[in-house]
This record gives C-alpha cells, sequence and structure tokens, in this order.
C-alpha cells in the first residue's frame, strides 16, 4: 500500500465522528470510558462524559481532551430525570446540539435465586438498567427530532437475550426490557432522522464483569466457556459502539449488534 493511500485511510478512519457532539452516560469507566476516548480519539468535535463519580468523570474528560476533543463531565444520576433533563439542557446550551450519545449506565445484582432477592434490589437493577433509558431516550429524543438527525446507541447484553448463568434473573430482565425500548422507539424515530440500535456485550472485562464472575467460577472459567478462549475488552465493544454511531452504519436501525466474542452462537 501507497503512504498516500494509506495516509487517507487514516484519515477517514480518524473522521469517523468528525464534528460531531457526544454523549456518554455512565462514562466514568469500563465500555462507558472505552467509548468516549475512542469517539475523541475518531474526530468528535465534543464528548460529554455523564456520571455519578466526579473523580472518575474528570479524568475522563481530561483524556478527551488530550485526544483533541472539547471534552466536560457533567455529574449525573441517570435514573433521575431532573438530573437527565438539566444534563441534556446543558449540553444543548453549550454545544448547540446532541448529534450522538450513549446510553451505557448499567448496575447488575449479586448472584442470589430470585426468591432471595429482595424487592429493592430489583429496583435499582430495572431504575438503572430500563429507567434511565427511558428517560434518556424521551430527553435526547426531544433534541434530536428538533435537529431531524441523531444516533443513540444503548447498551444492552448478551442477557438480555441468553443468560445460561442462574442467579442473575433481574439483570437478564431488564436487558430485555430495554432492547424492545430501543426497536420500539428505532421504529417510531427512523422516519425523522434519528437511528436508534443497541450494543450488545458479552462476557467483557469490566468492574461488573469481574463481581459477576466471582459467582460462577472466577474470570478463568468465564472465558474457558467462550469460543474465543479469552473475555473481551472494552475497547472492543467501543469500535462496535462508535460503528453504530456513526455514517458507517447508516442503513442500520433498531438493530442489537452482539460484541460478543461468539457467545450468542456457541
Amino acid at each position: 500500500m501507497s503512504a498516500e493511500v494509506s495516509n487517507v485511510s487514516a484519515e477517514r478512519e480518524a473522521g469517523r465522528m468528525e464534528g460531531l457532539v457526544c454523549l456518554v452516560t455512565g462514562g466514568g469507566s469500563g465500555i462507558g470510558r472505552a467509548t468516549a476516548l475512542r469517539m475523541a480519539e475518531a474526530g468528535a468535535a465534543a464528548v460529554i462524559v455523564a456520571g455519578r463519580r466526579d473523580e472518575e468523570g474528570e479524568a475522563v474528560a481530561q483524556a478527551c481532551r488530550a485526544a483533541g476533543a472539547d471534552a466536560v463531565f457533567l455529574r449525573t444520576d441517570v435514573t433521575r430525570e431532573e438530573d437527565v433533563e438539566q444534563l441534556v439542557r446543558t449540553i444543548v446550551a453549550r454545544f448547540g446540539r446532541l448529534d450522538a450519545a450513549f446510553n451505557n449506565a448499567g448496575y447488575q445484582e449479586h448472584p442470589a435465586p430470585l426468591e432471595q432477592q429482595p424487592s429493592n434490589v430489583f429496583d435499582a437493577v430495572f431504575d438503572t438498567n430500563v429507567r434511565s433509558v427511558f428517560l434518556s431516550l424521551k430527553h435526547q429524543l426531544a433534541v434530536m427530532l428538533a435537529q431531524q438527525s441523531g444516533r443513540i446507541v444503548i447498551n444492552a447484553s448478551v442477557s438480555g437475550i441468553r443468560n445460561p448463568n442462574p442467579g442473575f434473573a433481574l439483570y437478564s430482565a431488564s436487558k430485555a426490557a430495554a432492547i424492545s425500548l430501543m426497536r420500539s422507539a428505532a421504529m417510531a424515530y427512523a422516519p425523522y432522522g434519528v437511528r436508534i440500535n443497541a450494543v450488545a456485550p458479552g462476557r467483557v472485562v469490566t468492574d461488573m464483569m469481574m463481581k459477576a464472575a466471582a459467582g460462577v467460577g472466577g474470570m478463568e472459567a468465564v472465558a474457558a466457556g467462550l469460543p474465543l478462549r479469552r473475555m473481551g475488552q472494552p475497547e472492543e465493544v467501543a469500535e462496535a459502539v462508535v460503528w453504530l454511531a456513526s455514517d458507517r452504519s447508516a442503513y442500520i436501525v433498531g438493530h442489537v449488534l452482539a460484541a460478543d466474542g461468539g457467545f450468542l452462537a456457541s
């Protein structure tokens, strides 16, 4: 390959998110952090990192600025409508628009039989994994409909499609609900220029996964049961999210992209 062709390819790669104002909720760690950084590296004009942990969020925003994006951390509890409404209002006031959103915040219960799960754990799982998606869509869509453009990606999970591990019924049900909500919204808003999709990570090395793996034999046991015989990395899921949020996926609507190393096929 000539140097000229190589340089053109590099420029196209870097420009996948060129000029876009992007939001990542739950952006302080794991897949959210990796996605915020990848958006900045791919040419985003601005990356807004939202979450509840100030120190982590500020560190991610700083890393995004180092990668060339105008980035800011906004402390937000996405289970609270007033927080989500203020988040979107602040983004529009500062940047004038909202082009892409990755609704990533998630919570998983400690593994236990369903009859032993307290009702407040149910509330915590569904508030974070379903209510926050509803609230985020509600306020993001208001802006994107006015713009007649936008891209939204929801972080679902292979557990919302198939979960062979006992003890995580609430998490699985909440992710199935998030997928259904995504599909309904995708069909309703595609005619208005807003594309909505979901990414469904498999077994990825995150704090949440490490806690879950402790209840099913540990990380090595989880990895041994996967077709690739290894866990995924947050950066690998981030690539899928950025693709869904870019023009390269312009004909993809209402889709659940499994970044799972073959988990669902096995």
